[in-house]
């Protein structure tokens, strides 16, 4: 019986490691025409890992896929324009979508969000999306109330984040800080980060 448990210990120990190893990381850079390139296995040393997926899962609680974010690039016209009619930064889009979904259209949370940016069915209907699952409705809606929130919060880009994870009311109660969510407090530096990272990939070498 000992020699059995031991075996099943040195089984559970191996499995955890077994599973991190399969979930591989995530890198990123972007070309001198502006493209963004993902990969879990970077043949260059212009590639920076953004995410970790042994720690890290979307908002929607599901782990990265690296096929999706190599396709991400077919959303750049429609996150290029929803930023541009809202003036606010693409990158900030792109950061809040990796987070939020991973490029993931068909994303649903348990609590409800729905595609790429997450959005709850009844923020899309106030910022005029009525089909969450497709992906230029979702970027322009989430676009147009992420602006909303940067406009409510003084331009405050960690307050409208915050108020983006938690609730504007949220904020709020909170005194005008981020709320003291544990996954709010979380939210807002992996956001923040990866924005940093798109910021600097995007400038010249």
């Amino acid at each position: 019986m000992k020699v059995l448990s031991v075996l099943l210990l040195a089984g559970a120990l191996v499995l955890p490691a077994a599973l991190a190893q399969a979930a591989p990381r995530i890198y990123m850079y972007v070309d001198d025409d502006g493209m963004r390139h993902y990969t879990d296995i970077p043949d260059n040393n212009r590639y920076r890992l953004i995410i970790n997926p042994t720690r890290d899962r979307t908002s929607s609680g599901q782990r990265y896929d690296e096929r999706l974010l190599a396709r991400a690039s077919i959303y750049d016209p429609i996150i290029e324009k929803a930023a541009a009619a809202q003036a606010i930064e693409a990158n900030l889009l792109r950061a809040v979508i990796v987070v939020e979904s991973g490029f993931n259209s068909r994303a649903l949370s348990p609590k409800g969000a729905v595609g790429l940016m997450q959005l709850m069915p009844s923020t899309a209907r106030r910022f005029g999306a009525s089909d969450l699952y497709d992906p230029r409705q979702n970027v322009v809606a989430g676009a147009s109330y992420l602006k909303f929130l940067m406009t409510r919060f003084g331009n405050d880009m960690r307050l409208a984040l915050a108020a983006y994870n938690a609730g504007e009311d949220a904020v709020q109660r909170s005194g005008g800080h981020i709320p003291p969510f544990s996954e709010t407090q979380a939210y807002v530096p992996r956001v923040l980060g990866i924005y940093q990272k798109l910021i600097a990939q995007a400038r010249p070498s």
